[in-house]
């Protein structure tokens, strides 16, 4: 009888743990609902600078890498490839629709070794801050092989120098 009010008393205290795990995750989404829905892909892509196997780590609100957007499914991670397209970057995301930041919300990127509960080495994380709407948010993603994450980083560059709202930004 006691192994069995053991089973019992874990068995409950699993159910309490997730239940107050999704009421937290719900009360995330409620704090959420006004983050605007992503943009969608556009039909036609120009030919892709780079494209890289990766996972998909989260979009955070910029500069509280703690603060998972749960809307839209930005908050789930995942593997995806990332590409840069002259249009912006796309993120295509496996079990989860695709990502698209458009070339005019990005403002810049950076390398980090962690964000929303994944750290990795140093610079191992390759980190997009971009505009939606009124937010500003970071959106992590960590190439499979380290000889990818320069050329992506080199492709990113390039189009966040191209864009001349990241330039005004900048010169804040």
């Amino acid at each position: 009888m006691n192994e069995l009010a053991s089973l019992l008393l874990v068995l409950a205290l699993c159910a309490v743990a997730f239940t107050l795990i999704g009421l937290g995750w719900r009360s995330r989404l409620r704090r959420q609902a006004d983050v605007e829905q992503p943009p969608a892909v556009p039909a036609e892509l120009g030919a892709a600078a780079v494209a890289v196997e990766g996972q998909y780590v989260a979009t955070t609100t910029a500069g509280d890498w703690l603060d998972r957007i749960a809307v839209h499914g930005l908050g789930f991670r995942g593997n995806a490839e990332a590409s840069v397209h002259p249009e912006g970057v796309l993120f295509d995301r496996d079990g989860f629709p695709p990502l698209f930041v458009p070339r005019a919300a990005l403002q810049a990127q950076r390398q980090d070794s962690g964000m929303a509960g994944k750290f990795v080495e140093k610079d191992g994380l390759v980190v997009i801050s971009w505009t939606l709407g009124s937010r500003t948010l970071d959106t992590g993603f960590r190439t499979r092989h380290a000889a990818d994450k320069q050329p992506f980083i080199n492709a990113l560059q390039e189009l966040i120098s191209a864009n001349p709202q990241a330039q005004a930004d900048s010169g804040k």
